[in-house]
C-alpha cells in the first residue's frame, strides 16, 4: 500500500507474508524542499500478539536515518515475527528547518498467508461493565479471506473472578472471499 501525508510519500511492502520471521520494507520519499534530519523511524502493530518487530537498528525496534534530502527516496527494513494479520503504521520523529516534527502514516493491513478469515469488528451492544447477572450482547463481523469452511467463532467474558468464561460458540457458514457476515450473541 502506498500513501502520501505531509510531504512524505510512503509505501510498505509486502502486504502479504507467511507465518514466521520476515522482513517488511518501508519506502519513504521526501517531496518537500527542505531536508529532513535525525529521523527516528518506527513501525507499530495494532495487535502485537499477531505481529511483533525485532530490534534491527542501534535504537531498538526503530531505525535511524541521519538525513532524507528533498526529492530523495530511501528504503528502511524491519524484521517481524508474524502469527496473524493486523494493521501496521509508521511514525517518524525528526527535524525540519531546525524545528522538531512528528509524522504518522495511515494504516496498512499486513495479511498472513493461510488465514481463512479475520475479525473485522467486535462491538459490545450492551454496557460492557454491567452488574453480575445482567445480560451482555455482542456482535462480531467476520470477513472471508479464502476458502474457509469449518471455522468457529467463540465469545468469552472475564467476570470479577478473573477466570475467563466461554459464553457462546458458533459454527461459521462458508464465507466467500471478500464477503462479510455478522454474528450476535
Amino acid at each position: 500500500m502506498s500513501g502520501y501525508k505531509c510531504l512524505i510519500v510512503y509505501e510498505l511492502e509486502p502486504e502479504e507474508i507467511e507465518k514466521g520471521t520476515f522482513w517488511l520494507t518501508l519506502k519513504l520519499k521526501n517531496t518537500g524542499t527542505a531536508a529532513l534530519k535525525n529521523l527516528d523511524i518506527q513501525l507499530h502493530s495494532l495487535d502485537t500478539d499477531y505481529l511483533t518487530f525485532y530490534g534491527t537498528g542501534w535504537s531498538g525496534m526503530g531505525q535511524y536515518l541521519e538525513e532524507l534530502g528533498p526529492n530523495t527516496e530511501t528504503k528502511v527494513v524491519f524484521r517481524v515475527n508474524a502469527t496473524g494479520s493486523t494493521e501496521v503504521y509508521a511514525t517518524i520523529k525528526g527535524r525540519k528547518d531546525g524545528e522538531t516534527f512528528w509524522w504518522e502514516s495511515g494504516f496498512t493491513r499486513i495479511y498472513v498467508s493461510g488465514e481463512k478469515a479475520y475479525l473485522e469488528s467486535l462491538l459490545v451492544l450492551s454496557n460492557p461493565y454491567t452488574t453480575i447477572g445482567s445480560t451482555l450482547s455482542a456482535e462480531a463481523t467476520i470477513k472471508g479471506l479464502r476458502e474457509n469452511g469449518g471455522l468457529k467463532l467463540e465469545f468469552w467474558v472475564e467476570p470479577p473472578s478473573g477466570k475467563n468464561e466461554q459464553q457462546a460458540k458458533i459454527d461459521l457458514k462458508d464465507l466467500p472471499v471478500g464477503e462479510e457476515a455478522r454474528y450476535t450473541v
